[in-house]
């Protein structure tokens, strides 16, 4: 009989034990779960580049794409506004010197002065330079672009078939011209969601002075709305053209212009430039990146 008891209260003994040692285990493998699952948050927030947190959706395009602000520097004082690609495909070079800035002040982060921030947005028209080069996302190159004349003029305007250069609210017209031909400037100032993108952004965050590249004339040009060119655009003109070694303008007089994004810009009072690239193909890099270099100097005072 006592045999007997021994060995049940053995048995419950050796339960007991299996019981405890199972939990402790398992509490063991549940709190190690917990830690593993907060590193990995942890890690995963840590991860966020620079890059990637410093990228803004500041609006769509037509067709839904996104319209990308890219920002660099930590100054707060002081803020300036690169813009390329307002023609999309037709002038994909301005989008791809756009694309030149950004991989410069990524490797050379030190150019920008600790009161400035820099943004660029490469693509304002994004629909625009996808009929021609086939992408949206990033940089491309030559080799991408449509050996297609007709398309590469279509890729002049949004999926709207407006050419957004037009649809500013400085002398808005529903026509404007392009060289010899009519274009549409839209149904009314800013109806593209494109140009309203980037006067949401503009009113937003009132930028110091911008800068818009466009292509072909090969020079810089101050802009103005019926008000003269303003003491601040026209040293922005002259520092960009003295370092790069375009020649300056005060004005566009080629053909006139409606709806015209740096003379909109003029009438907001923000300081604006247009700086034409010489021809359809090339970026002109160093003469660029002297004027953006120059212009980075200005600001820093």
């Amino acid at each position: 009989m006592k045999k007997s008891i021994i060995v049940v209260l053995v048995i419950i003994i050796i339960g007991v034990g299996i019981y405890y040692f199972t939990k402790g285990s398992s509490t063991n493998i549940s709190v190690n779960q917990n830690q593993a699952t907060t590193t990995e948050t942890v890690n995963s927030q840590n991860n966020q580049t620079p890059q990637n947190s410093a990228v803004t959706v500041i609006g769509k395009s037509v067709e839904g794409r996104d319209i990308l602000a890219y920002n660099y520097g930590i100054g707060t004082t002081t803020k300036l506004l690169f813009v390329g690609g307002i023609h999309g495909g037709y002038e994909w070079n301005t989008a791809l010197v756009a694309y030149q800035l950004m991989d410069y002040l990524k490797t050379n982060p030190d150019v920008i002065p600790t009161n400035v921030k820099v943004t660029v947005i490469p693509v304002l028209n994004s629909d625009g330079l996808n009929k021609v080069v086939g992408t949206t996302t990033g940089n491309f190159s030559q080799s991408d672009v449509s050996s297609s004349d007709a398309t590469v003029v279509a890729g002049r305007f949004n999926s709207n078939d407006v050419d957004l250069n037009r649809n500013f609210d400085c002398d808005w017209q529903t026509t404007g011209k392009w060289q010899s031909k009519t274009v549409s400037g839209g149904d009314s100032a800013f109806s593209e969601p494109e140009s309203q993108a980037i006067k949401n952004y503009i009113e937003k965050n009132e930028p110091t002075a911008v800068v818009v590249w466009y292509s072909a004339a090969g020079g810089v040009y101050s802009s103005s709305c019926h008000n003269g060119v303003s003491a601040q655009t026209d040293k922005l003109t002259k520092t960009f053209a003295s370092a790069s070694g375009y020649p300056a303008h005060e004005s566009f007089d080629f053909y006139a212009t409606t709806g015209d994004m740096v003379n909109w810009l003029a009438k907001i009072n923000i300081p604006a430039i247009s700086v034409l690239l010489t021809n359809h193909n090339d970026t002109e890099w160093s003469k660029n990146q002297k004027g953006v270099d120059a212009v980075l100097k200005y600001y820093s005072k």
